[in-house]
C-alpha cells in the first residue's frame, strides 16, 4: 500500500505533541517561557501540544533548544528491538525555509548521543540551521546529488560519497545544488 506523499512529509502530530508535553513538564516550564524561549507564539506552542498544526523544522529545532533536548526526543515513539524503516518512511518533518526534508532513522539510545536522519533536498533557498545546543557537531555524508553544507561562514560543496564533519553550534546550512540531493546526517551530542 502506498503511503500518501503529503501525509509522509508531516511529523506525527500525537508522538510531537506528547513528547513537547512530557519534556515542557519535566523541565518544570510553562507555556509562556517555552514559547518565549523558542521565538515562537504560545498559542502556537499549545496548539502543537494538542496535537493540532504543521510544525516546520525549524519549529521544531528551535522548541528543542528551549527545551534543552535533542531533536530526536520530539519525534522517535517507542519501538520494538529489531527496527526497520523503508525508504520513505519514518517520522519526517520539512523546512519552511527550503525544499528539505529530514527523516529520523535512529534516535540517541540510553548512554549514547546522537541521532541518524535521511535527508532530501532540492535546489533552491538553502536550508539555515539556528545554532543547537553547545557542543553538537553534524556529520554529512551526500549518497546522491551535490550540496553546499556546513557552517554558514564556510560551507563546502560535496558530491556522493563525500563527508564533512562541522560544528552544529553555530549557524549552519544544507543546500542541494542538484534535483534528487540526498544525504544521512548524523547529530552528535557531547
Amino acid at each position: 500500500m502506498a503511503e500518501d506523499p503529503a501525509s509522509s512529509s508531516k511529523a506525527p502530530l500525537k508522538v510531537v505533541a506528547a513528547s513537547l508535553r512530557r519534556e515542557r513538564a519535566r523541565a518544570g516550564l510553562s507555556l509562556t517561557e517555552v514559547a518565549r524561549r523558542a521565538g515562537i507564539a504560545k498559542s502556537t506552542l499549545s496548539q502543537l501540544e494538542s496535537g493540532m498544526g504543521n510544525p516546520s523544522l525549524e519549529t521544531l529545532w528551535a522548541l528543542c533548544v528551549a527545551l534543552d533536548v535533542p531533536f530526536s526526543q520530539l519525534l522517535d515513539p517507542p519501538r520494538l528491538q529489531v527496527q526497520v524503516i523503508r525508504a520513505g518512511e519514518g517520522p519526517t518533518v520539512a523546512s519552511s525555509q527550503a525544499d528539505y526534508r529530514a527523516t529520523l532513522l535512529a534516535a540517541c539510545p540510553p548512554n549514547a548521543r546522537r541521532d541518524i536522519y535521511s535527508v532530501t533536498a532540492e535546489p533552491g533557498n538553502q536550508r539555515l540551521s539556528q545554532p543547537h545546543t553547545p557542543g553538537v557537531v553534524e556529520h554529512v555524508v551526500i549518497g546522491t546529488g551535490r550540496a553546499l553544507v556546513g557552517t554558514a561562514d564556510q560551507p563546502v560543496e560535496l558530491h556522493p560519497g563525500d563527508y564533512v564533519a562541522y560544528p552544529a553550534d553555530v549557524p549552519h546550512i544544507f543546500q542541494a545544488l542538484e534535483s534528487g540531493t540526498r544525504a544521512m546526517l548524523v547529530s552528535e551530542y557531547t
